[in-house]
């Protein structure tokens, strides 16, 4: 680690690297003014493909993003007017709420919400900030709505995010070409996170044949250690690899989690 912070902090490495860098990218652009009549001439040579019947991947995407932003507005108000009785968290006292009453802590209707107040759009302003970044998860600045709309394990065990995640696929199906790889967090901070997602995925039915699912892991045990979640790293070990193998070695202890 020492050694890769010292090659990456040298000097001289840093010129050849801007210096090479920049010969490729030169490179790229002759050979663009050289050879693309040619390319272009040999791709209308293949019949029925093109760019829209060739089949894209959009990887690295993560499943709370997968949707646009007037994807998840629409799916909002629809909620709003549709299920407002639901009971969709818990208050300060211990209290359900409902999320119409929600919404009226929040002094909103769904005919004030708009894409701009959403503001879950990430933009030039979130480059290389990923305390920007993160908070464009949630919908209008409110980590409560995250929590009821974008999360597995909430009071209504991620109903509504598995609803809007098939509401993509559907349109992924529907569109035929494109696919997608989408993300999921396991946190390390307890050792039922597997199970858990296992069994709201298996619950909720999120398979798609366009879909390929992908677990990620934060890297925030600095931030557990510090709110005392868990005692050590070893714990947080523990608590994202030790499922795996228990439902490898013996499928009946994690049933969900193996299937």
């Amino acid at each position: 680690m020492k050694f890769l912070c010292r090659t990456i902090a040298d000097g001289p490495l840093k010129s050849y690297s801007f210096k090479r860098l920049a010969y490729l990218s030169h490179k790229f652009q002759l050979h663009v003014l050289l050879n693309d009549l040619q390319e272009l001439k040999a791709q209308k040579q293949v019949a029925h493909r093109d760019f829209y019947n060739v089949r894209k991947v959009d990887t690295h995407v993560h499943a709370a993003s997968c949707m646009n932003q007037k994807h998840l507005l629409r799916f909002i108000k629809k909620t709003i007017k549709t299920r407002k009785d639901d009971r969709v968290c818990l208050d300060e006292n211990g209290r359900p709420l409902t999320l119409e009453q929600v919404f009226n802590i929040l002094q909103l209707t769904s005919y004030d919400l708009s894409v701009d107040m959403l503001d879950v759009h990430a933009d030039r302003n979130t480059f290389h900030r990923f305390d920007k970044f993160n908070t464009k998860y949630n919908p209008i600045g409110e980590s409560r709505l995250r929590e009821i709309f974008l999360k597995t394990d909430n009071y209504i065990n991620g109903e509504y995010y598995a609803e809007i995640l098939k509401e993509v696929m559907m349109d992924l199906e529907e569109s035929k070409y494109q696919q997608a790889e989408l993300r999921l967090s396991i946190y390390g901070r307890k050792p039922d996170e597997w199970n858990n997602l296992a069994k709201w995925a298996l619950k909720n039915n999120v398979y798609s044949d366009t879909v390929r699912w992908v677990i990620q892991i934060p890297r925030l045990y600095d931030i557990y250690r510090a709110n005392k979640l868990v005692e050590n790293f070893e714990q947080m070990l523990e608590n994202l690899f030790l499922p795996l193998f228990e439902a490898t070695s013996n499928p009946n202890s994690h049933p969900e989690l193996h299937c």
